[in-house]
């Protein structure tokens, strides 16, 4: 379905300002304070909806410091740590989640998470979310996708590493489940990603492949790669969001502070206004400026019979007279009557 659906009680889909969303995730370092004041701050910035994450540690992985649960790879910003600490350190409290959501609806802004079990849905749903995320990492978790679909609400998924096969087993799971109102998210599964790794042309391919809303859930730095998805057709936006990258958090690295989400919010609406239909001509503001196109006048004055030439005859502003393509006609011509220097050329001239 590629019509308009509604999250919450907003629509979002075509002839509708793209949804943009505040990604809290860990940002809020162990804080239920400072997720207030993302919050706050995120409504403040025009985000529509704040989005957090439902799991533990224990849900997450093991509690194992070696292998492949160490992350080593010296290019992440987890570099050093292992997976349960880093789920210990992000992870967003579940007595947290009510206070927040109803923080959110203080500010007239959607709240909802991202489940990554059965057991977080079960709860999500004990507190009526009103649409469900599925992670990039978690797409191809078949159950959970019918899991949450059984709930009966929109759920976006983001399509980070999955194939075309697996996006759609991804959405034939979803479907099949109950999902009437379904979204996904182009995304690079990198943190920070690169713009030149981030393959935006593939949003109207998956929005006329798998006949759904689309979007881009973006981790590169900036706000211009979520400009460009507007253009190429997305519909949803998801950004991470922070009080400040230099006061630190899991994912304060890629995440867009206050200020700039407050741009990305404005030029993104700016972009959708400025994608119109397919339209040729002037439109109507520009119907007063046709009269400053060149047209032709008389340079010099002339008298009846004189032949009109390139010395008394020239393209010019104001654009009242002969449009410029019938030069070549009147050049060679003699004049019907006087007539005086700046005046347009009309075929009662010539």
């Amino acid at each position: 379905m590629r019509s308009a659906i509604k999250f919450g009680n907003r629509p979002v889909g075509p002839g509708h300002e793209p949804f943009i969303i505040a990604e809290m995730s860990g940002n809020h370092n162990q804080s239920l304070e400072r997720a207030f004041e993302i919050v706050d701050a995120a409504a403040k910035a025009g985000a529509h909806a704040l989005k957090i994450q439902t799991y533990t540690a224990d849900t997450m992985t093991l509690d194992l410091n070696e292998g492949e649960f160490f992350i080593s790879d010296p290019k992440s910003p987890w570099q050093g740590t292992s997976l349960y600490k880093l789920y210990s350190q992000a992870y967003t409290p579940w007595e947290w989640h009510k206070p927040i959501f109803d923080r959110c609806k203080s500010h007239g802004m959607l709240g909802f998470s991202t489940p990554f079990d059965a057991t977080s849905v079960d709860f999500l749903e004990s507190l009526d979310v009103p649409f469900y995320k599925i992670a990039s990492f978690e797409n191809t978790d078949l159950p959970l996708i019918r899991k949450v679909a059984s709930t009966k609400k929109p759920i976006i998924i983001s399509n980070g590493m999955a194939t075309e096969n697996e996006l759609e087993d991804s959405v034939a799971a979803a479907r099949v489940s109950g999902c009437q109102d379904l979204v996904l998210l182009k995304c690079t599964s990198s943190y920070p990603a690169s713009p030149d790794g981030t393959n935006i042309l593939t949003i109207p391919h998956m929005r006329d492949r798998f006949k759904v809303q689309v979007g881009l859930s973006d981790h590169t730095l900036g706000v211009g790669v979520a400009l460009g998805a507007i253009a190429l057709g997305a519909t949803v936006i998801e950004k991470h969001f922070t009080l400040s990258r230099a006061e630190g958090g899991v994912d304060s690295a890629f995440s867009l502070e206050p200020h700039e989400f407050a741009t990305l919010v404005s030029e993104s609406k700016r972009v959708w206004q400025s994608l119109g239909k397919v339209f040729y001509g002037p439109t109507e503001s520009e119907i007063p400026s046709l009269k400053h196109r060149r047209s032709l006048y008389l340079t010099k004055d002339v008298k009846k019979g004189e032949v009109l030439t390139l010395q008394n005859v020239r393209a010019i502003r104001p654009g009242l007279g002969l449009a410029p393509k019938y030069l070549d006609d009147i050049l060679g011509k003699p004049a019907k009557k006087d007539a005086k220097r700046g005046t347009p050329l009309s075929w009662e001239i010539v």
